[in-house]
C-alpha cells in the first residue's frame, strides 16, 4: 500500500512538473501572438492580418490532434495550410519541449 500512494505521489509530482514547464515554454514563446491565457488576444495579434488560434476554444481545440498541433508548434501554420505568420520552432524547441506545449495547449482548451 505504501508503495502505491509513492507510485501516486511520484506521478503527480512529475505530471505537475511537465505542466509547469509547458506553461512557462507558452509564455516565453506563444503569449505575444496567442495571449497569456491562450485566447488569441496577445500584444501582437491586433497587427496581425491573421488572428491568431484561440487555445481555449474548446470545440476549435477538440477538431485538432496532437499531432497536428505538434507539427505546427514544429514546423509553423503552413505545414498544415494554416497561416504563414505561425512561425516553426524547431530551432528553439525540442520535441519533448513541443510535446509539453502541446499538453499545456489541452489544460487550456479543455480542463477545468
Amino acid at each position: 500500500m505504501r508503495i502505491l500512494v509513492m507510485i501516486v505521489l511520484l506521478t503527480t509530482v512529475a505530471g505537475s512538473a511537465v505542466a509547469e514547464e509547458g506553461r512557462l515554454l507558452y509564455e516565453r514563446y506563444c503569449s505575444q501572438c496567442h495571449g497569456v491565457e491562450g485566447t488569441g488576444k496577445g500584444i501582437n495579434a491586433p497587427h496581425m492580418s491573421v488572428f491568431p488560434r484561440d487555445h481555449t476554444d474548446r470545440r476549435e481545440m477538440m477538431g485538432r490532434t496532437d499531432e497536428e498541433l505538434f507539427r505546427v508548434v514544429r514546423d509553423g501554420g503552413a505545414s498544415i495550410s494554416q497561416s504563414v505568420l505561425m512561425p516553426a520552432w524547431n530551432h528553439n524547441l525540442d520535441d519533448d519541449q513541443i510535446h509539453d506545449l502541446v499538453r499545456y495547449m489541452r489544460e487550456l482548451c479543455c480542463e477545468e
